[in-house]
């Protein structure tokens, strides 16, 4: 089998690995398409300071998660595929019907979150295994390309959820990536009436209007909060001093949303937030039902996915797409179809 393996922080193609043998309550399936994550992104350039973080974290379900960065690592959790073949007593859907997943691994061992694995393959890759209970049909007639871009959409609906956001409210989102993209799209299509996107990246900002923003900002112009008073601020760059920033200069009784991920200590100045009584919500992933929520959307037409795929590659040119994903100004999501 072929796919494409973290290797000492590169990503290499290999063609020597044998098919996945699905178990009790598991399905094999064909990889139709996986789109490249921001985080596969740093965990390729960071992989020793994500398991550090994660393993200190008390309470985390991935804090047990034991990664060797010395082996072959799989990765791809953006995907959609096609039943091959169920595991033994297993009730599934029949074989070549295209579906997608949570990506999550259901064994004899326990749950095993398809991230980053030295043994669970995840989507760069031409077969995987994924869990029978947890499978999704893609409805009839959605590009499973679009499908493939279901995971990072739930993510952008289970921050609008979290946020209780008004149609009358106005949003301002910060930084364009692909989660920000999925943000605004969740807003435009919850009926916000202002949606105001910032990012450095002219290509970015037209991005956000094509996915749903009412205007947009550039912060090399001045401060957003300059020209927008917002109710609810979406924080998805996730560097240090953007939350210390947004405490600084957002509007009394406003609502912060933190779905950047930062990696790095960070300092606050918590008598900004105290002085005008702002609310800060982290957020991370999403809930079943918003996975499910998310895939209808896209199949509906209520989210048009498709102008946040910038370009596909092979197994063989993951490596290279990883090297390209550093310009925002030429991609938001690279799929790859294996």
């Amino acid at each position: 089998m072929r796919a494409a393996v973290l290797r000492d922080g590169r990503m290499v193609y290999r063609d020597d690995l044998p098919d996945p043998s699905p178990g009790p309550g598991q399905v094999l399936v064909e990889v139709t398409a996986c789109g490249i994550c921001g985080s596969d992104l740093h965990f390729a350039s960071h992989g020793a300071k994500v398991l550090a973080a994660t393993q200190s974290m008390s309470g985390s379900p991935s804090a047990q998660a034991s990664v060797d960065l010395g082996a072959d690592i799989f990765m791809g959790h953006e995907f959609s595929a096609k039943v091959l073949q169920a595991g033994p007593a297993t009730d599934t859907f029949p074989g070549g019907t295209p579906v997608t997943s949570i990506p999550v691994l259901l064994g004899a061992t326990g749950v095993e979150p398809i991230v980053y694995s030295n043994t669970t393959v995840g989507g760069y890759a031409e077969k995987m295994l994924l869990s029978a209970p947890l499978l999704l049909a893609i409805p009839n007639g959605l590009d499973p390309r679009h499908a493939a871009l279901t995971e990072p959409m739930a993510v952008g609906l289970h921050a609008v959820n979290k946020a209780a956001v008004a149609p009358g409210e106005t949003a301002l989102v910060l930084g364009c990536g692909p989660i920000g993209m999925a943000i605004i799209a969740a807003l435009r299509n919850a009926g916000v009436h202002e949606v105001v996107a910032a990012d450095y990246s002219a290509a970015r900002r037209k991005l956000a209007t094509a996915m749903g923003a009412h205007r947009t900002v550039d912060p090399a112009q001045g401060s957003p909060f300059d020209t927008v008073t917002p109710k609810v601020i979406f924080e998805a760059v996730g560097v240090p001093g953007i939350i210390d920033d947004v405490l600084r200069r957002a509007p009394v009784g406003s609502r912060l949303v933190v779905a950047g991920v930062c990696m790095e200590p960070d300092t606050v100045h918590p008598f900004y937030g105290i002085a005008k009584e702002i609310s800060v919500q982290f957020v991370f992933a999403y809930e079943p039902a918003e996975f499910a929520a998310s895939l209808r959307a896209i199949a509906e037409g209520e989210i048009d996915v498709a102008p946040l795929i910038t370009g596909e590659v092979g197994l063989d040119g993951v490596s290279a797409a990883f090297d390209e994903l550093a310009d925002p100004d030429r991609h938001c999501k690279i799929l790859v179809t294996p």
